[in-house]
């Protein structure tokens, strides 16, 4: 395409974005850098719309763009380098970030993304696959009652409420907490699959029948930090969005885990999708962003921006690229919590 075609659009896209509008071409005449006709530009405006960029809203006079037209926008014209000041914004975002575990640099980046853009985000987090178990606990609590604490070298940490059918001796516990820490700790949580579990429910021996209820309780904590994380914030900023269908906005958010399958095609670089433009997302005139970040040179996560069709995807777009790829050098360079300080936060929590 011609780089005065490419203006044009440039032209009408920026402009629809502002206002929403259709627009004409002696709007476009004024807004142009360079001197054009205006039966020039009506031209290369029919030749665009021939061409499926841009369609006639109703009778109006001006256009709006297309999908495609967009599309061709956002590849174009949208991507380019960040502003310093936006840089320093998004840095101030990560500041005294590096001793936090994964899992809180995720949601406070979400979170963090979520004031600045003024939209939803939704993230996925899968970084506890590169975690090792690198401590467990077991705190009876009560008649039969007993915790049992999973912390992971990446800094997450979760519990269970495990009910016994009678008391576990001190022997018993005391040879449970050999037995765990001997057979779990510095094992991934990739590797605690259902046959490594029963394994180990083997090797309990004699104590099978006492300490088996405490060992599936490890197996299903294990099993919940594996699972993706998928979050929301700024839902908020989309029901309060006049161009959306709250309807449909509830609908998505009711089904948050659907989104996951919006990311698949995100493996590096950025994805846009159109809300309807293919029948699978559910929110029309919306328009999804979406990025990932990596640990360690493999993905460890999404991130989504989800708002109007109208967004600003000249500064969006940097704006992701540089958040994630922040995101990605972060959690690469993240040093591990210590574990021993986080059990007794915890602990104490059932004293």
């Amino acid at each position: 395409m011609e780089d005065r075609a490419l203006k044009i659009l440039e032209t009408i896209v920026d402009e629809y974005i502002r206002t929403g509008e259709p627009i004409g071409s002696k709007a476009i005449q004024e807004l142009l850098d360079i001197q054009v006709s205006s039966a020039t530009i009506r031209n290369e405006m029919a030749a665009l719309e021939h061409l499926g960029y841009l369609e006639h809203p109703h009778t109006s006079a001006g256009r709006v763009p297309t999908y495609k037209g967009l599309r061709l926008y956002i590849e174009k014209l949208a991507s380019g380098e960040l502003h310093e000041e936006d840089k320093r914004i998004i840095d101030n975002m990560f500041e005294n970030s590096e001793e936090l575990p994964d899992d809180v640099i995720i949601e406070n980046a979400t979170r963090a993304l979520a004031d600045f853009t003024k939209c939803a985000i939704i993230s996925t987090n899968e970084a506890s696959k590169f975690s090792v178990i690198s401590k467990v606990e077991v705190i009876p609590t009560g008649r039969r009652m007993y915790v049992i604490i999973m912390v992971t070298s990446g800094g997450s940490i979760k519990n269970r409420v495990c009910r016994l059918s009678f008391d576990l001796t001190e022997e018993q516990m005391s040879f449970f907490q050999r037995f765990v820490n001997e057979n779990l700790k510095g094992v991934s949580l990739e590797d605690v699959s259902e046959e490594y579990m029963k394994n180990l429910s083997a090797a309990l021996g004699s104590y099978v029948i006492s300490l088996s209820p405490l060992l599936k309780g490890l197996a299903d904590l294990s099993a919940d930090m594996m699972s993706d994380k998928v979050r929301i914030e700024g839902e908020e900023n989309l029901i309060e969005c006049p161009e959306l269908k709250g309807t449909e906005i509830a609908a998505a958010l009711r089904q948050k885990d659907e989104f996951t399958r919006f990311f698949d095609n995100t493996f590096s670089g950025i994805n846009v999708l159109f809300g309807k433009e293919d029948d699978t997302f559910v929110i029309s005139n919306s328009s999804m962003i979406s990025g990932s970040f990596n640990k360690d040179g493999e993905k460890a996560g999404n991130l989504g921006i989800i708002g109007p069709m109208r967004l600003e995807y000249k500064k969006i777009i940097p704006y992701i690229e540089y958040f994630t790829n922040k995101l990605t050098k972060l959690l690469s360079e993240s040093e591990e919590d210590s574990e021993l300080l986080e059990i007794e936060k915890e602990a104490e929590k059932f004293e």
